[in-house]
């Protein structure tokens, strides 16, 4: 693994990439603010003509930037768009940017100080939405590349560069997959980079090397055709609601691990290192606790609570119910009662695979006289890339180039859907993103720190290089 720099050695290059960034700094901040003023909300179909706007937005914009090819790929749902710039060398490896241009609702309401497609610029951070989560992330390659060019002189990157940024992200990404499937031989590439992630916090720059993969169900009880008196049958009948009780009170054994029979085979198990990586990291858990809203650290014995978030799979109810809801009591046996459950992955593990475990182990669980419906929405496949890949290398030497500090490493604890591009093009991902906890993603008030988003600039501007050496 290797370290990153001493601050103090700095080349003509980084230099160069710098003063390219400071010259046109004013007019990249202009222009991310002019596609904020966009309100590209995938999931309100009021917004679905502001989408189009922003994927064209996008589209002329990156042609503008020098992207010879770019394009709005329609889907069933919103446009994604494409561009690529091939480096012209012909040993240069290919590389692909992922992100998203849609963005969360939002409205002065919520909470917001101002109007949340009113970017402002206050105290070095930029506000709006969308400004982390995700075009200003997505918006920094735009400049990234050209301060690469200044710098090296070349008229093309020294990779072989593609962009695809869907439309439908914060709308769970229901056509991405297809989309993938649909134009591989386009989107082909020896590297994914995916900028819709952050870092650890202003002051630890970090790299994320993981997200888990997530397989979520519903299921549903029956017993009687309809609610009966518990007087009259109570303790002669089975009752769906106890079934559903009990199925939950199984899940887990006394040491917090998921009790479904083979759910843990074939796991990647945290190494040594990995181990030691994680626990450099300056993890304040009373801090995290209050962030959680929560009282007290819980999980499988043997792992802490960074562990247990990032590497580790995990099963969670999220929803129980049946019977009489309301005020006072009624006397019933119910007809039918409900689970919700998720389980988060970790590689080694497949969303397809886990559901027949489940369903398998859930049919063990229900007793005779109640009926069980099972049902499972698409998974999500986790990704991990190894400490120790070039690939990832080049990233962790460019952050540190740009920071001018040790790069230390994280996972995300949830699921996205860099996995399908994992799945589909079989190429190793690795995430890029300079937001922080701070920058409310989802939240009222979302902004990034404008120093941390050229950062990012300044990191993707020594990146192409790095890579197209390391490919040759």
């Amino acid at each position: 693994m290797s370290e990153t720099p001493d601050s103090a050695v700095q080349t003509a290059a980084d230099d160069t990439v710098r003063a390219y960034i400071e010259q046109h700094r004013a007019a990249f901040l202009d222009d991310l603010a002019e596609w904020l003023r966009i309100p590209s909300v995938s999931a309100q179909p009021e917004h679905d003509g502001d989408v189009r706007r922003s994927a064209d937005w996008l589209a002329a914009k990156l042609k503008e930037t020098g992207f010879p090819v770019t394009e709005v790929l329609a889907t069933p749902g919103a446009p994604a768009v494409y561009a690529e710039w091939p480096s012209g060398d012909p040993d240069a490896p290919t590389v692909l940017v992922y992100g998203h241009h849609d963005v969360q609702p939002a409205a002065r309401e919520d909470g917001w100080h101002t109007e949340p497609f009113e970017p402002e610029l206050r105290d070095g951070r930029l506000y709006g939405r969308g400004a982390a989560d995700d075009k200003g992330q997505v918006f920094f390659h735009t400049l990234g590349v050209r301060a690469h060019l200044a710098a090296t002189g070349r008229t093309a990157p020294a990779v072989n560069l593609k962009l695809l940024v869907e439309g439908e992200e914060e709308s769970g990404s229901p056509h991405f997959r297809a989309l993938v499937e649909a134009h591989a031989d386009r989107l082909a590439a020896d590297a994914v980079i995916v900028s819709d992630t952050g870092m650890w916090s202003e002051t630890t720059p970090t790299v994320c090397t993981g997200m888990r993969g997530l397989a979520e169900c519903e299921i549903r009880l029956y017993g009687p055709d309809q609610d009966i008196h518990s007087g009259s049958f109570g303790g002669a009948v089975p009752n769906p609601a106890t079934a559903a009780a009990r199925l939950v009170a199984a899940l887990h054994d006394a040491d917090e691990r998921v009790a479904v029979p083979g759910f843990y085979e074939g796991i990647a198990e945290l190494t040594d290192a990995e181990r030691e990586l994680v626990a450099e990291l300056p993890f304040d858990e009373a801090e995290w606790l209050r962030t959680a809203k929560s009282r007290a650290p819980h999980g499988e014995a043997g792992y802490s609570t960074l562990e247990r978030v990032w590497a580790r799979p995990t099963a969670e109810v999220n929803g129980i119910g049946g019977g009489y809801q309301g005020p006072g009591g009624k006397t019933i046996i119910p007809s039918s009662a409900m689970v919700k459950l998720s389980f988060r992955l970790v590689a080694g593990q497949d969303p397809d695979r886990i559901e027949k475990l489940v369903t398998a182990w859930v049919a063990t669980q229900v007793p005779d006289g109640i009926r069980h419906e099972i049902s499972f929405s698409a998974g999500t496949r986790p990704c991990l890339t190894p400490l120790d890949h070039p690939a990832l290398q080049s990233v962790v030497r460019a952050m540190g180039r740009a920071f001018g500090q040790k790069i230390r490493f994280t996972r995300e604890g949830g699921s996205g859907p860099a996995a399908d591009l994992q799945d589909v093009l079989g190429a190793p991902v690795l995430f890029l993103g300079i937001s922080v906890p701070s920058d409310g993603w989802h939240a009222p008030n979302e902004k990034v720190e404008v120093d941390l988003l050229l950062k990012g600039v300044e990191t993707t501007a020594h990146l192409w290089g790095d890579l197209g050496a390391a490919g040759r």
